[in-house]
């Protein structure tokens, strides 16, 4: 198995610390509003790279955290006149609810920021007492950037052009700074955030200490796979493999991985040019297997354009899969108690190859585009071979390698089992009373238990439409 490793810039063995387990961290999204679809890339990606590792025998430690305390939470906090806490806990069920939506199998353990604390202030007094980091007038606590040597080795970036020409670290506060490239990991308090008593001044920690200290703490001073979108590779996993190797005097992440960016129509997506979606815009327009299909229809390297058109195309390459294998279970029930053929022993190896043909695709730094190429070979073979003739287990072979080779792309291809008109109209009924009650929670229910039954809805000004997807 081959992996394209930021850091050396070329696909490598992976080769992991402990034989037969692989530990992980994926960093997650900050918990301020719905996740928006380029937030969705990562966590299918490298939900699908771990459901991969775990084909291949490998026990995965999966940890992915929640930035649950930020700028962005506060700054919703205060216009919603509520505790930031109650911003984050909102989307951080909402971020559940649309992994799941997608397939995404939850993390070994998903930290919470506001919960390793304690932590953070223990890394942070280390990194002073090593003289990587040191305590501003204001109680300001700053990482000296050149005390780290092989800093801008993962994105290599050199400390004098930074200084020179690149701004991304020159924050507020810059004055009091040793040197402008130096970056924060405490900052004091400001009225009406959330604090916490620290050695230095009460404050909150700064963004890149978070994932240093959950790495640590829940997968060790050295881990396998580093894991995030490519925006992060600078300056904040940059930040993280400064800190911590500074303070634990180990390599950090032997791997690193990033994915690239999801344009939307060629374009950059942002709310100014009103193409921003997040996942529940997407939701009210197809099941999100759909989405999950297309995310995974690209190598994860390669940037991804989204746009309605490549959407439909997901849809029906999605809905090829899923038909062949509805007419392969119809046949597989009506079947008679035939023998297998040698023709269809035959067919079974062949299927076999194409299983080897996803295993090589995936092998090669999770080529999902080619993995998911070998599926359709076997949906070609399926819809070919299969035959009212066929013995059942010759169908039960085609059957089980076609959700064998889905399942670790977390594809759902087995299809839903459909609503009755009647009960999808009395719980659009339950669904809206409960809107008008505002018992949003009960109304959002409602809508997920149709999307699972296959079942869009759609709100206009002439009432709920629906349609099956």
């Amino acid at each position: 198995m081959k992996i394209y490793n930021t850091l050396s810039k070329r696909k490598e063995e992976f080769v992991p610390i402990e034989e037969g387990k692989v530990r992980m961290y994926v960093c997650g999204p900050t918990v301020y509003n719905l996740i928006h679809i380029g937030n969705a890339r990562p966590m299918i990606v490298f939900d699908t790279v771990r459901r991969y590792m775990e084909h291949k025998g490998y026990e995965v430690n999966y940890v992915s955290n929640f930035t649950d305390v930020d700028d962005k939470i506060i700054k919703a906090a205060i216009e919603e006149g509520v505790d930031a806490s109650v911003i984050s806990k909102r989307y951080i069920e909402e971020c559940k609810k649309d992994m799941e939506a997608l397939n995404v199998k939850p993390a070994t353990t998903h930290p919470l920021a506001t919960e390793e604390i304690p932590g953070m202030l223990d890394m942070i007094s280390t990194l002073i007492e090593k003289g990587h980091a040191y305590v501003a007038e204001d109680g300001t606590v700053y990482f000296r950037t050149r005390s780290f040597k092989e800093y801008g080795k993962l994105s290599h970036k050199n400390l004098d052009d930074l200084q020179g020409g690149n701004r991304s670290l020159l924050v507020s506060g810059a004055d009091q700074k040793e040197d402008p490239l130096d970056f924060v990991l405490w900052k004091p308090k400001k009225e009406g955030e959330p604090y916490w008593e620290s050695a230095w001044c009460d404050g909150r920690p700064g963004w890149h200490i978070e994932c240093s200290v959950m790495s640590k703490k829940y997968l060790g001073d050295e881990i396998d796979i580093h894991a995030g979108g490519e925006d992060l590779v600078f300056p904040h996993h940059e930040n993280e493999i400064a800190q911590s190797e500074a303070a634990n005097g180990k390599t950090f992440a032997r791997y690193w991985m990033h994915n690239a960016f999801l344009n939307i129509d060629n374009k950059k997506m942002s709310k100014s040019l009103g193409n921003f979606f997040t996942v529940r815009d997407i939701s009210e327009k197809y099941d999100l297997q759909v989405l999950r299909f297309f995310m995974l229809s690209a190598h994860y390297r390669s940037q991804l354009n989204f746009s309605a058109d490549l959407m439909e195309a997901a849809k029906n390459g999605l809905d090829r899969i899923i038909t062949s294998v509805e007419n392969v279970k119809y046949l597989l029930d009506n079947a008679s108690k035939v023998e297998l053929t040698g023709e269809e022993k035959a067919l079974l190896e062949e299927a076999k190859a194409l299983e080897k043909k996803f295993d090589e695709a995936m092998d090669d730094d999770f080529n999902t585009a080619h993995a998911i190429s070998a599926i359709f070979e076997l949906v070609k073979l399926a819809n070919t071979k299969a035959v009212p003739e066929s013995s059942k287990e010759f169908l039960q072979g085609l059957l089980d390698e076609i959700r064998l080779l889905s399942n670790i792309c977390g594809l759902i291809v087995d299809k839903k089992e459909e609503m009755l008109d009647g009960d999808i109209e009395a719980l659009i009924e339950e669904r809206q009373a409960a809107r008008k009650d505002k018992n949003f929670q009960r109304a959002d229910e409602i809508r997920n238990l149709l999307l699972e039954k296959g079942i869009v809805l759609e709100d206009t000004r002439e009432g709920v439409k629906w349609k099956r997807a």
